[in-house]
């Protein structure tokens, strides 16, 4: 009996040292936790192309809006005062370049032929009479002087028919060519100054890009918009997905491509699937760092975005997400 508590003893105690060592070694060993992750979604800021002043809303905070929706009215005096600018110039373009493509009225092409008629009839008499004196020269019985009067009256006359033939010429062909291009040309500039004040004042009533549900309202009826700063943010709750921090040594299990379960807590535990679409890793303030310098290694943390294999239609951005070890 003696012999076999002898035996029995040592058996015993090395039993319990190896217990001892399973037991530390379980201990220094980090148990599985449970990984929580958030529901994003797709978020849209909507901001104003021109500053002024907000004048109406036309939709609130949890409205479902669709692509094109109006969402507010802005009153800008400034583009209201370019319209009226811009009307002006294009009107007066546009009659410049109907006058240049008219021509003369029919009252400026008779008044010109007039004065072309009575040109030719005052060069024809001023002819008639330099050949009078001409042939009294000839005679003897008038001074070379007079006969050089008459012929300078003669050419001066004739100069001035000459002259009032080509202006009743011109008021019967109407304006050349370049002065008609040069009319359309710039009724043409003045029309893009029109469409360029009309895309801004298109501006002034703000409407949707993107379909979703209105999820911040920034601004108020009688504020001031300033040029770029969003007014309201619209939220796609059909475009979701889950974001979660995952250490590099738990990597594998979320790998892209992969699928996985989680639960949303919000939704009743419901399960979803999950599928892994984007990993990287997030800057080092997110490393974990090994307690020990002569156990483990730094752990790098990396963001792990994953979608849902079917649409969630309770989910709200913000939502936990927890996938159990």
């Amino acid at each position: 009996m003696k012999k076999a508590s002898q035996i029995v003893a040592p058996v015993l105690l090395l039993a319990l040292g190896a217990w001892g060592v399973y037991a530390l070694l379980q201990g220094g060993r980090e148990p599985p936790q449970q990984l929580q992750g958030m529901m994003e979604a797709q978020e849209t800021d909507i901001a104003p192309k021109l500053t002024g002043r907000i004048a109406e809303l036309l939709v609130h905070e949890g409205q479902q809006i669709s692509a094109g929706t109006l969402l507010l009215r802005i009153d800008s005096p400034e583009v209201a005062a370019k319209m009226a600018q811009a009307s002006n110039a294009e009107a007066a373009a546009a009659a410049l370049a109907l006058k240049a493509r008219n021509g003369a009225r029919p009252e400026e092409i008779r008044m010109a032929q007039s004065n072309f008629e009575r040109a030719r009839v005052g060069a024809e008499l001023a002819r008639k009479s330099f050949e009078r004196v001409d042939s009294l020269y000839k005679d003897g019985l008038v001074a070379l002087q007079k006969r050089d009067e008459a012929e300078a009256n003669w050419r001066a006359a004739q100069g001035l028919a000459d002259a009032a033939k080509a202006q009743a010429e011109m008021a019967r062909a109407g304006a050349r060519s370049e002065d008609k291009a040069a009319a359309a040309a710039q009724a043409a500039q003045v029309a893009g100054v029109v469409q360029e004040v009309e895309s801004a004042r298109a501006e002034t009533e703000l409407k949707s890009p993107v379909a979703g549900e209105v999820a911040k309202l920034l601004a108020k009826r009688g504020e001031l918009s300033p040029a770029g700063v969003p007014v309201l943010t619209v939220v796609d709750l059909q475009n979701q997905w889950a974001l979660f921090n995952v250490r590099e040594d738990q990597l594998s299990r979320f790998a892209i491509g992969k699928e996985f379960e989680a639960r949303l807590p919000a939704l009743d535990n419901r399960r979803v699937r999950f599928k892994v679409t984007a990993s990287q890793a997030l800057p080092d303030f997110a490393t974990w760092r090994a307690t020990r310098s002569n156990q483990g290694y730094d752990l790098r943390t990396f963001e792990i975005k994953a979608r849902p294999l079917q649409a969630i239609a309770e989910a709200r951005p913000g939502m936990s997400v927890l996938v159990n070890p």
